[in-house]
């Protein structure tokens, strides 16, 4: 059987590492309706097929479990309206517990594929049909119950097979062929992140679970597949992808990516995958760095255990910058013209690979385990990388960007804490904030600092990622490890200081406790200061005459992007100093990135200056990524430019894709007021727009209820 390999080791290359062993039951998580405490889910396999005219994937699924007590009447599953559920089926585990499982695939139309066990031929494969019933659980899933044998002993493995159809789901984005940059071929990807996967197949789908799997998709002719798996493999006299992880993840981290993709290696270990017209320019600005990344990435924190570390980049729907999916990060297109913020996107998805991926927080109440750790150990890479000034002016923008969505927030807002509070209903995505990551962030190096020497605590982080990798944590077990590192500390009380105890840094609301010292980098902050304030404290004729002489064009990105982000802080500006900045900036501001664009541009908007309203009106109509256009509306529709945002929306709305149309529908709707109306020349009925099913939305949500003023996009703006 010719087969030819795709992107990673062939399998049988070298032996599958004995499976890790029983793992105690996982706390319980609100935000999961499964019974995933009552058994040990030791594999699952998925045989998919993909069918992007019906925009439906028809799929098979076999989960392969033991019980860790006997006799449960049910396995309970988190699942999705969105899911279809043809049959369950029951079949004890063949003696091996490795035993293949391969798929047969209908004929388009004749339902779902059959799963097929390769020692069990025949009618016996199929196993004993089960008693399910789907029921609701909130408005972001639902729980599938699913009655098991009455004769069933404790750690008897056995497997659970589902079939099903997956239309419409939140998990699941299907591309028209215009929404490629290729405008050639239908794409379709998943998001899993927090909880959408239980929408693209039923499982545990909390963090405190983890599994090896193994799929088998079917995609259309000439479409590459990929997953994130250690092994890759395509099958041509089948017409099939092969993929199997072998290191356990959790549910969230299974992804696919289906279109118009072509690879081109930038390391040894490393190639980009983009659509063919993209290709070129993401090898050029990825080729060799990430090899150094990783290898910095590895001095510090020991082996990168994932095998290959791919990168595909994806059309602008992509609903965030970017997702940490083992050996293969997915990362937004339109971040490839913003050099710096290209840098430290893939380099904290890189860390991701030790926090958050290899050590998972066990809830998402606790997020910042793996967001905080990584972003730490991000700014580590960069400073091996790129050195301390670098690293001091990337955390001096996000931490501005911190304290902003705090005035915004309050002090009291209870998302600021580390330790969320997830109350029932309330999905997880809505808890992701800069606090997650920057308050996460200080944390940690306070931590760091209580040490004395950063290259001590890269040696305690490794030996706490030694110590848990391949499970879940809570913030219990990094603390407790921290103390046991250093005893030292632990004699001294560290975790008890008055105004800094380890308890208050998790459950304090407010701005972190301690900031890290950013003097290394004031070379790079100093002149966005001394500029910003020409701009605001002298005499208008004075500024602009000592501005003239500050050559911004050669300054950072991120010193441009916080330049720009003080005077939005600021703004309502003087219309004269509007305009002076204006003649100054405007047309070199023009010819950057669409990172410093934006921020120009909501200047514009929210100083309703009208002389650059074409500059935006052109920028919208380049734009299809939400993180580029609804911080835009957003600026648009409070203010008095409701009307011009109305007739650019009409305008573009054919070239967006449908989540993000109604997302804009929504704002704009919101904007128009209740006695508003869209006018006849736009035909848009604003009024009857859907809600946006994407977990990411503009708004960020505070418990039920969204807050009387919505925090923009922009304010919020952050990779998983």
């Amino acid at each position: 059987m010719a087969a030819q390999c795709c992107c990673r080791k062939a399998p049988g290359a070298e032996a599958a590492p004995a499976r890790p062993p029983p793992e105690p039951p996982p706390a319980l998580d609100v935000a999961s309706a499964s019974s995933a405490q009552l058994f040990r889910l030791r594999h699952l396999q998925l045989g998919l097929e993909l069918r992007p005219e019906a925009r439906e994937l028809a799929g098979c699924l076999v989960l392969e479990l033991c019980a860790l007590r006997p006799a449960p009447r049910a396995l309970v599953l988190d699942a999705h309206p969105a899911l279809r559920l043809h049959s369950v089926s029951f079949r004890r585990a063949p003696a091996s517990s490795d035993s293949p499982c391969t798929f047969a695939f209908p004929a388009p139309g004749l339902g779902p594929p059959l799963p097929a066990f390769a020692d069990a031929p025949g009618a016996e494969s199929a196993g004993c049909p089960l008693a399910f019933r789907l029921d609701p659980f909130t408005d972001y899933g639902s729980s599938l119950t699913v009655t098991l044998p009455p004769e069933l002993q404790a750690h008897q493995p056995f497997q659970v097979i589902l079939r099903y159809t997956s239309t419409d789901a939140p998990a699941i984005w299907w591309l028209d062929p215009e929404l490629t940059y290729g405008n050639a071929k239908p794409f379709v990807f998943t998001q899993g992140h927090s909880v959408c996967n239980r929408s693209f197949f039923p499982c545990f789908d909390t963090p405190a679970v983890k599994c090896t799997y193994s799929a088998v998709v079917k995609a259309p002719l000439g479409v590459q597949v990929l997953m994130s798996a250690t092994q890759s493999v395509y099958v041509e006299e089948e017409g099939v992808y092969r993929f199997h992880m072998e290191h356990p993840v959790p549910a969230y981290l299974v992804a696919l990516v289906a279109g118009d993709l072509k690879p081109a290696d930038i390391g040894p270990r490393s190639r980009v995958w983009a659509e063919p017209c993209l290709l070129p320019t993401a090898t050029s600005k990825l080729s060799g760095v990430v090899e150094q990344w990783l290898s910095a990435a590895e001095r510090l924190y020991g082996p990168y255990m994932w095998g290959r570390y791919d990168i595909v980049f994806l059309p602008p729907s992509f609903p965030i910058v970017a997702m940490e999916n083992p050996c293969l990060t997915f990362i937004i297109s339109s971040i490839l013209e913003s050099d710096e913020f290209l840098v430290i996107d893939v380099i904290h998805e890189v860390a991701h690979s030790w926090f958050g991926n290899a050590v998972t927080n066990a809830t998402w109440e606790e997020m910042w385990l793996s967001e905080g750790l990584a972003t730490y150990a991000q700014r580590r890479i960069t400073t091996e990388t790129y050195g301390a000034a670098f690293t001091c002016l990337e955390t001096a923008f996000r931490l501005d960007a911190l304290h902003r969505q705090m005035r915004l927030l309050g002090e009291d807002s209870p998302v600021s804490k580390l330790q969320v509070k997830l109350e029932p209903g309330v999905n997880p995505s809505h808890l992701m904030n800069l606090f997650t990551y920057e308050k996460g962030y200080c944390f940690v190096y306070y931590l760091s600092q209580l040490c004395g020497d950063p290259q001590r605590f890269d040696d305690f982080l490794r030996a706490y990622v030694e110590k848990y990798k391949f499970t879940s944590v809570v913030a219990q077990d990094l603390l407790d490890s921290f103390l046991s590192f250093f005893p030292e500390l632990k004699e001294q009380s560290v975790d008890c200081r008055a105004g800094l105890e380890f308890e208050r840094w998790l459950n304090a609301t407010g701005p972190p406790l301690a900031e890290p010292d950013l003097s290394q980098g004031s070379s790079l902050t100093r002149p966005v200061e001394a500029l910003f304030q020409l701009w605001t404290a002298e005499p208008l004729e004075q500024a602009a005459a000592s501005a003239s002489a500050i050559d911004i064009s050669k300054w950072r990105t991120f010193q441009t992007a916080l330049f720009l982000d003080r005077l939005l802080d600021g703004s309502p500006l003087p219309q004269e100093v509007v305009m002076s900045l204006s003649k100054c900036y405007s047309s070199l501001l023009d010819s950057m990135n669409a990172e410093i664009r934006i921020r120009w541009l909501q200047i514009v908007v929210r100083n309703d200056y009208y002389p650059d309203l074409h500059r935006v009106r052109r920028f919208l109509e380049s734009q299809m990524s939400r993180m580029y256009t609804i911080p835009l509306y957003e600026d648009l529709c409070t203010g008095a430019l409701k009307s011009f945002a109305l007739e650019v929306f009409y305008q573009t709305q054919g070239r967006l894709h449908p989540n993000l149309r109604r997302t804009i529908q929504q704002i704009l709707s919101q904007g128009l007021g209740p006695s508003a109306e869209p006018s006849a020349e736009t035909g848009t009925e604003l009024g009857s727009a859907e809600e946006d099913t994407n977990p990411d939305s503009p708004a960020l949500l505070l418990g039920d209820e969204a807050p009387s003023s919505t925090i923009s996009l922009r304010d919020v703006n952050v990779s998983a």
